[in-house]
């Protein structure tokens, strides 16, 4: 058996008897729906687009609530359609992976086309202008990381890339965001038909990040003569481009060489990964977590499918707002982050090992439960504690799910600030909460200092994984030694103020002396991570 529509046909008895889940729609129908009439174009065509919205999508024409399909673009890495999507027609095999260690299996094929966001091949950059300029076109959707949005650097400084496109306007771009302004161009071309662009980035308000891009060309090329003048207006003008908001969730790890094995033993050939020359990993197949969530503002200016009826939750952008204050400061991220930290310097390579961990496991608990809930957004279409019951219960507990502390530790100096500096803000806003009763916030805190020393808790160098501030923050700590003699800890302080990192100056609300001394313990010799968590666990 092959991942190839040939095959699923021809085989079908053979997969089915293998436990796959197979399309169950006329493809060569929604194939030619899609063609002819599309409807939601997504650029980003990764693991998280090939585990949640195709299989959604993929249900919704199961049940024939939807006859038109998907279309992927790839601007960032051309061998993901390449290599990963056209050998095998577009279709994934999705592994649903359980906390019993049972496996769903599922073939989606809700692709009907996969294409390459580039402005050198006319081919392709020709049909995606076409595809933009269908009136029946309603959702140009994005998963592409919250870094691929920027236009400036961290000074605030415009990137080379998007002011040389600033200059060559909506005809010649070479940026991923410039070559997506200029097809919305061409369908404002068409007769300012609307639309709504949909970023599903794991970020907050997300859809501003993508609206102020595309205003930023807009405008540019406006302002240059470039483009015509009304194109700025269409761009603003929110009853005809809509940017929504949305709060995504769903785990989807690196795929896992254990699931390929397990897939390889039903027969099918031709799953080996593939390593891109832009390093991106990628496999035939996906695999996931059960859990998924997707709220979405609903701001359609063309309309939309009925998405709800696959699971989506449509409200509006406060409650979005909440929904994703609710994950990202309390009720999954921070749990995560601590996991990552603590998990790289005792030597963790599954985060679900570490919830086997009694004094891991009560930390996230303790964080979660006891300093997070107090001060939790409840954005009430989904209730707080009922969301972290799940989180900790089901989804990091789940020793079947191949995520890694390394994989989560990327970037922590971008995550802190969100994730445990509004909790702190929280309590110290609060009339009837202090500061001071937090116990493992600081903790997590001075984790992630005697994590940047760069050493476990064994004594032994690793490598830390990929931070924008590295050089920045390494410094504060690279004279420091896993000693029990009396360390000057007073150096430390400037780095604690910063808001940039913490979200709060934590000298100011008295919680860096705690830090601090938390620090000193973690680092007083090898082994004293370990100790220090059973002793504030206990």
């Amino acid at each position: 058996m092959e991942l190839t529509l040939d095959s699923i046909r021809e085989d079908r008895a053979a997969f089915k008897a293998a436990g796959y889940v197979l399309p169950a729609f006329d493809y060569e129908k929604v194939k030619g729906n899609t063609l002819e009439r599309p409807v939601w174009i997504h650029f980003g065509a990764g693991n998280i687009f090939r585990a949640f919205q195709a299989n959604l999508v993929q249900r919704l024409l199961n049940d024939n609530v939807m006859d038109v399909g998907l279309i992927a673009a790839e601007g960032y890495d051309h061998e993901i359609v390449e290599k990963g999507l056209r050998p095998h027609n577009n279709l994934s095999i999705l592994a649903t992976l359980n906390g019993d260690r049972s496996v769903e299996k599922t073939i989606v094929g809700s692709i009907m086309e996969s294409l390459i966001l580039d402005r050198e091949n006319e081919g392709e950059y020709g049909r995606l202008k076409a595809i933009f300029a269908k009136d029946t076109l309603q959702i140009a959707s994005f998963t592409i990381t919250e870094k691929g949005y920027a236009v400036t650097d961290t000074d605030g400084n415009i990137l080379s890339a998007i002011a040389a496109d600033f200059e060559k306007g909506p005809e010649m771009p070479d940026s991923y965001l410039g070559k997506v302004a200029s097809l919305l161009y061409a369908r404002y071309k068409r007769g300012q038909l609307p639309i709504a662009m949909v970023s599903m980035d794991n970020c907050s308000h997300n859809g501003d990040k993508l609206r102020d891009a595309m205003v930023a060309f807009a405008k540019a090329w406006c302002e240059k003569g470039l483009a015509d003048a009304g194109f700025l207006d269409y761009v603003n003008n929110p009853t005809v481009v809509s940017f929504p908001w949305t709060m995504i969730d769903k785990i989807t790890p690196r795929p896992d060489a254990r699931v390929e094995a397990l897939l390889a033993l039903d027969g099918i050939e031709g799953l080996d990964p593939i390593i891109t020359s832009k390093n991106t990993y990628i496999a035939p197949f996906v695999n996931a977590g059960k859990c998924e969530y997707l709220v979405m503002e609903d701001n359609f200016p063309n309309g939309r499918p009925p998405l709800e009826k696959g699971g989506v939750i449509f409200t509006d952008r406060e409650t979005v707002d909440k929904v994703e204050r609710m994950k990202v400061c309390t009720c999954l991220n921070p749990l995560h982050t601590a996991l990552a930290i603590f998990g790289c310097l005792l030597g963790y390579q599954l985060i679900a090992d570490e919830m086997k961990d009694a004094s891991l496991r009560k930390l996230v608990e303790i964080v979660a439960y006891q300093e997070g809930l107090p001060v939790v957004t409840d954005p009430v279409i989904i209730k707080p504690k009922a969301f972290l019951d799940q989180v900790v219960k089901e989804r990091i507990s789940n020793p079947f799910m191949p995520d890694t502390p390394q994989r989560i530790a990327t970037d922590i100096s971008q995550k802190l600030a969100i994730q445990y500096g509004e909790t702190i803000s929280a309590y110290e806003d609060s009339p009837d909460l202090s500061v001071g009763i937090l116990r493992m916030i600081p903790l997590v805190l001075a984790g992630w200092l005697r994590y940047l020393m760069g050493v476990d808790d064994a004594g032994k160098k690793f490598d830390i994984s990929p931070d924008p501030l590295l050089e920045e923050v390494q410094p504060y700590v690279a004279e420091y030694a896993l000693t029990e003699r009396k360390k000057d800890l007073v150096r430390l302080d400037e780095l604690l103020k910063n808001k940039k990192i913490f979200g709060v100056d934590l000298v100011s609300v008295g919680m860096a002396e705690q830090v601090k001394e938390h620090f000193a313990e973690l680092s007083s010799c090898p082994g004293a991570v370990k100790k220090t968590l059973i002793k504030y666990t206990k």
